[in-house]
């Protein structure tokens, strides 16, 4: 790890010349030329609709409020630090409770720092809230080079809390934030107090490649879990190409807004609540998310975390069985515990109808709740 230990106090201020160059970009964009019967705003299943599209680029350009959204985002303590050569982006909001736990939330794609915005207040009673932002994500850029996979990031993770003076802290994940969750756990167990997992029905997708099937299943039982699969299947475009040739997207993602816009806004619905992403997620936190993409140039930088993912080699789910773990499940499945956890050996399994992928933008009370029911029960 390197040698500049160094917190350096951070404030958002992106330049006028930047916001007024996307209202610029936003109303010279160049739109497909639309299909007949494509008309349905609803209707993802080839993607983001370009009527649902056309709406939120314009919502984006004329409604958006970008200064509104950073002086709310900068209302909380930020600094950014060195380890290994790449400067982090931290967000760090101290409880005025002297005996509060520290708690490191890592987050995943297409999210950021601003994922937890609403969460954060309904924690601070309870915790010290870190919010580190991965290599290649927000204002953890540039990337200092190739490399940054989810091990590294792990422990650099742990060398942040170290500088902070946390010896001891608590830890939620979800998404890319699941894996350095729970290798925070298993390779520094004396330190994490235990992990919380945020996910989806769409685990389920998971099995039969990252997991087995569990056994004993009627066929009804792997029907529904083969029609996991398949949708899950569906949205494996964004994953293939970030796994494999993240700098061609990278480029898209960089010269165009819309292009970034349409990448990341369509995950929010298909892979969040059943829902249009403007009536699960509040659209002006979302575009804060998607702004902070674009004026950080991140969507090509965070590809690379998919990239080195895939070509490390490393298992991405890796257990501590000696630190516990609990673990909330949004949108849930009737097998999903079956599947991830058929020896009931997760202490603390909540699952809630409600929610989706991005759980603190979607539900942040049911998820502020059972983050502190279950670390609560640990003290």
């Amino acid at each position: 790890m390197t040698e500049n230990n160094a917190l350096t106090p951070f404030r958002i201020d992106i330049p006028q010349a930047d916001v007024d160059d996307l209202r610029d970009r936003l109303a010279r964009t160049r739109r497909p030329i639309p299909v007949p019967g494509r008309d349905d705003r609803t209707d993802f299943s080839r993607g983001i609709p370009q009527v649902y599209l056309e709406e939120l680029t314009e919502y984006w350009r004329d409604g958006f409020d970008w200064r509104a959204q950073e002086q709310e985002l900068n209302e909380h303590e930020q600094f950014t630090t060195v380890v290994d050569d790449q400067t982090f982006h931290v967000v760090h909001v101290r409880s005025a409770n002297p005996g509060a736990t520290p708690l490191i939330l890592s987050h995943g794609w297409p999210g950021s720092f601003v994922e937890y915005q609403r969460l954060i207040p309904l924690l601070t009673n309870e915790f010290h809230v870190v919010i580190p932002s991965p290599p290649g994500f927000g204002f953890s850029t540039p990337l200092s080079g190739t490399g940054w996979e989810l091990a590294r990031t792990t422990e650099a993770y742990a060398e942040i809390m170290t500088r902070l003076g946390y010896e001891r802290f608590a830890a939620h994940g979800t998404d890319i934030g699941t894996g350095t969750t729970l290798r925070l756990a298993a390779l520094h167990p004396e330190r994490v107090i235990g992990t919380h997992i945020g996910c989806d029905r769409r685990w389920l997708g998971l099995v039969g490649d990252k997991f087995p099937y569990p056994d004993g299943l009627s066929d009804d039982e792997i029907a529904q879990i083969e029609a996991v699969r398949t949708e899950d299947a569906a949205e494996r475009g964004y994953l293939e190409m970030q796994n494999h040739r993240p700098d061609t997207i990278g480029a898209a993602l960089t010269d165009s807004p819309v292009g970034q816009l349409a990448w990341i806004a369509e995950k929010f619905r298909t892979r969040g609540a059943s829902r249009t992403p403007d009536e699960s997620v509040d659209r002006d936190q979302l575009l804060a998310n998607i702004s902070l993409y674009w004026f950080t140039r991140s969507g090509a930088s965070s590809a690379q975390f998919y990239y080195e993912g895939e070509h490390s080699g490393l298992d991405y789910f890796v257990m501590a069985p000696d630190v516990p773990s609990g673990w909330a499940v949004f949108d849930t499945h009737p097998l999903l515990r079956r599947a991830m956890d058929p020896w009931n050996a997760i202490g603390h399994w909540s699952e809630f109808t409600e929610g989706g992928h991005f759980p603190a933008m979607e539900e942040p009370k049911l998820l502020a709740d059972d983050i502190r029911t279950f670390f609560r029960d640990l003290s």
